[in-house]
C-alpha cells in the first residue's frame, strides 16, 4: 500500500476530487494548510494567522491510501486535474505504508482500506 499526499490549490479541489471519485477512489482526507517555498504563488501570498512570521500560501493537502497498483493512476488524475500551469500548483508525495488497522473492526491490511 502507498500513502499519496498531494498539495494542491483550493480552487482545483472540486475538479481533483470529482475525477478521483469518478475513477473509483472514494476515500480521501482534506487538510487546510499554510505553506511557504519555491512552489508558492508570490502574487497570492498572505500573512498567516497561525504563523505571522512567515508569508504563506494557502493550500489544501489531499491524502489517499491506495494499493500499489493504483499509484500511477491516482498521480495522473491529480496532475491532470490539479494543474493550472502557474507557480504554486503544488506537489505530490508517495510514501510506503507498512500496515493499516481499522479501529472499529480490527481488520488489518488491505481489508481495512
Amino acid at each position: 500500500m502507498k500513502l499519496i499526499k498531494a498539495y494542491i490549490r483550493y480552487r482545483k479541489l472540486e475538479e481533483v476530487h470529482n475525477a478521483l471519485k469518478e475513477a473509483g477512489f472514494c476515500c480521501m482526507t482534506f487538510v487546510d494548510c499554510d505553506g511557504t517555498g519555491q512552489y508558492s504563488d508570490h502574487e497570492k501570498e498572505h500573512v498567516s494567522n497561525k504563523y505571522p512570521f512567515a508569508d504563506a500560501f494557502r493550500v489544501l493537502k489531499l491524502e489517499l491510501l491506495v494499493a500499489k497498483k493504483h499509484v500511477d493512476s491516482v498521480i495522473e488524475i491529480i496532475r491532470k486535474n490539479g494543474r493550472t500551469g502557474y507557480r504554486g500548483d503544488g506537489m505530490i508525495l508517495v510514501s510506503p505504508v507498512d500496515e493499516v488497522y481499522k479501529v472499529r473492526t480490527d481488520e488489518k491490511g488491505i481489508l481495512a482500506v
